[in-house]
């Protein structure tokens, strides 16, 4: 299990084309006036409105198939308390975001788990190592989750073989997550969500889900209520490990009765599956590896698999999401059309509010180059709030910023500033170094009109 490098976190990285000198005098800083990183305080997940019809379909499909698409013949966990250690060379970010999280897998899913000394023997073990000794074990991930070993030096030899094999387990006695410790505070605390999530409990991710971070699209980068739902559902005293699909699914309708009583007289939706020819363009328009050309024939098949299948839903904007990112710098109008299409069908589905907020960073960022301030500030203003409970500072300092080029714009240069200042608190944590920082706000800044004929 494993979390890839690619789609919408990441290609926040580029709203629009820019050139090296396209720079805004008002963007250049020097290291000295760079604000403190911003963390967010607390939690602020939102329940999930489903039906528990649908909860137990979800439960079902994220627990007994691996992302591979291999069945899982038996239902899996951990049945004592749970202990967590961490090794390597932890940031120094990572100690309050595990710290935060454990709390919440306390109260939220009612797990018993808690974090041990690094020297002590622990359940699951944390190790921080360079994202470069992360993509020779695993190429392509930017961390990843395996059983029955506890240092990443291990994992070479015992890859392929029975020891690291989920589907011959039995019951979770002993697992390693592997984190990158040289990248951003937020991709090392998203890369924490997912992958102890993933140890925890589910081991699958269905991109039918739009209000979860078992989905590959990356959008969800903490969990959310509907996973600590799930999560809670896993270690229901109704289940134990060595049960078969049919025993889990036989328990499920109690058990979400239980935790979600608002979702026993709720109407069913019984999303489609997702083929797996869409997953695998997807995943090569938006993955590293392919041409442009490549990438282009892939997203345009992606949006043809999504019309043939009927759908109405966030598959279908994410396709035309991914066909408005390769068209960007090649064709722009067109690109336009695929946002304002992902748009439409992001709106039309029920917890795709995050989903809307990445596009809308296209859509103001395309109004601000045309020099229309109020309509950049009018894509952005719904959005905000909506990052900050998401806890995404990418998104949220990238909509910040936005918006200050937007009141720059309407001539509203000191509230600019003040926006532009509170975005790069966020920024640091989002981006890391200075210079990653700097440079998300140079290019934020090239968008501008207002730039044209300064030196």
């Amino acid at each position: 299990m494993r979390r890839y490098v690619l789609p919408l976190a990441l290609m926040l990285n580029a709203c629009m084309p820019v050139t090296p000198t396209d720079t805004a005098t008002r963007a250049n800083i020097t290291a000295s006036t760079l604000p403190p990183m911003k963390t967010f305080g607390a939690p602020r997940p939102s329940r999930p409105a489903k039906s528990n019809v649908d909860l137990t379909n979800d439960f079902i499909d994220l627990s007994f198939r691996l992302e591979s698409g291999r069945d899982l013949p038996l239902f899996t966990r951990f049945e004592n308390p749970i202990s967590v250690r961490v090794t390597g060379a932890p940031p120094a970010s990572l100690g309050s975001d595990l710290n935060k999280l454990l709390h919440r897998l306390r109260t939220e899913a009612g797990i018993s788990i808690s974090q041990t000394a690094a020297t002590q023997p622990a359940n699951i073990t944390i190790q921080a190592v360079g994202r470069a000794e992360i993509r020779r074990a695993l190429p392509h991930a930017a961390c990843f989750v395996v059983p029955n070993i506890d240092d990443i030096s291990e994992y070479r030899t015992a890859k392929r073989t029975p020891k690291t094999n989920w589907a011959i387990m039995r019951e979770r006695k002993k697992l390693a997550i592997f984190l990158p410790n040289d990248a951003s505070p937020q991709e090392v605390r998203d890369c924490l969500h997912e992958e102890l999530a993933q140890a925890l409990g589910p081991l699958n991710d269905l991109y039918r889900l739009p209000d979860s971070v078992f989905n590959d699209d990356n959008v969800h980068t903490v969990l959310t209520g509907f996973d600590m739902m799930m999560l809670r559902a896993y270690y229901s005293p109704e289940l134990r490990s060595g049960m078969t699909r049919g025993q889990v699914k036989a328990k499920l309708p109690a058990i979400f009765g239980r935790i979600n009583p608002g979702g026993n007289g709720r109407q069913a939706k019984f999303a489609s599956r997702t083929p797996r020819a869409w997953s695998q363009a997807i995943q090569k328009a938006l993955g590293p590896g392919a041409t442009p050309r490549e990438r282009g024939v892939a997203a345009d098949q992606a949006l043809k698999i999504a019309t043939a299948m009927g759908w109405h839903d966030h598959r279908r904007a994410f396709a035309h999401y991914a066909n408005g990112r390769i068209l960007l710098s090649s064709d722009p109008k067109a690109a336009q059309q695929h946002f304002l299409a992902a748009d439409r069908y992001y709106a039309a589905t029920p917890g795709a509010d995050l989903h809307r907020a990445y596009v809308a960073t296209q859509l103001a960022a395309h109004a601000i180059t045309q020099g229309d301030g109020d309509r950049a500030l009018l894509l952005v203003g719904p959005h905000i709030d909506r990052a900050a409970r998401n806890e995404n500072a990418i998104l949220l300092s990238t909509l910040l910023l936005l918006r200050a080029e937007a009141l720059d714009l309407n001539g509203r240069t000191a509230e600019a500033r003040t926006v532009r200042l509170d975005s790069l608190g966020w920024a640091r944590y989002g981006f890391g170094p200075d210079w990653a920082v700097r440079a998300k706000l140079r290019e934020i800044s090239s968008l501008s009109p207002l730039k044209k004929g300064r030196t």
